[in-house]
């Protein structure tokens, strides 16, 4: 028969464990998280991808804002914050160009000038699909 003066016990030893793993899972994947400015890239010729390696990212929104490696420049000052900047890094080092397509010539050509004045010439203009 039943007791009814028993007490029931509640087990939570499996919830813990569960919650454990997910907390895991979360501190795993949280760093490899980045987020990326949505931008219109225009269309160039299809090539092979290149191996990843060290490199310096421009991507240049339609609002002129510039952003080097994560971190946003001024447009006016561009030139004087990039080579401050990189000013310790091989200039050997590829600088890959994101723009765009709704920006100005002239804007993209600036920052291209202002990339190999800083020493930079291996420098591309990158483009989708």
């Amino acid at each position: 028969m039943f007791d009814f003066n028993q007490k029931p016990e509640l087990n939570i030893t499996p919830l813990v464990d569960i919650m454990l793993v997910l907390l895991a899972i979360l501190m795993v994947t949280a760093p490899v998280i980045e987020y990326e400015e949505p931008i219109n890239l225009p269309k160039g010729s299809k090539s092979a991808q290149v191996q990843s390696f060290e490199k310096i990212d421009i991507l240049v929104t339609k609002d002129r804002v510039i952003i080097v490696n994560k971190k946003r420049l001024g447009f006016d000052n561009f030139s004087d914050s990039f080579l401050l900047m990189n000013n310790s890094k091989d200039r050997k080092t590829p600088v890959h160009i994101r723009a765009e397509k709704t920006l100005m010539y002239d804007d993209i050509v600036f920052i291209l000038k202002s990339v190999k004045e800083a020493g930079f010439y291996k420098v591309a203009l990158v483009t989708d699909g």
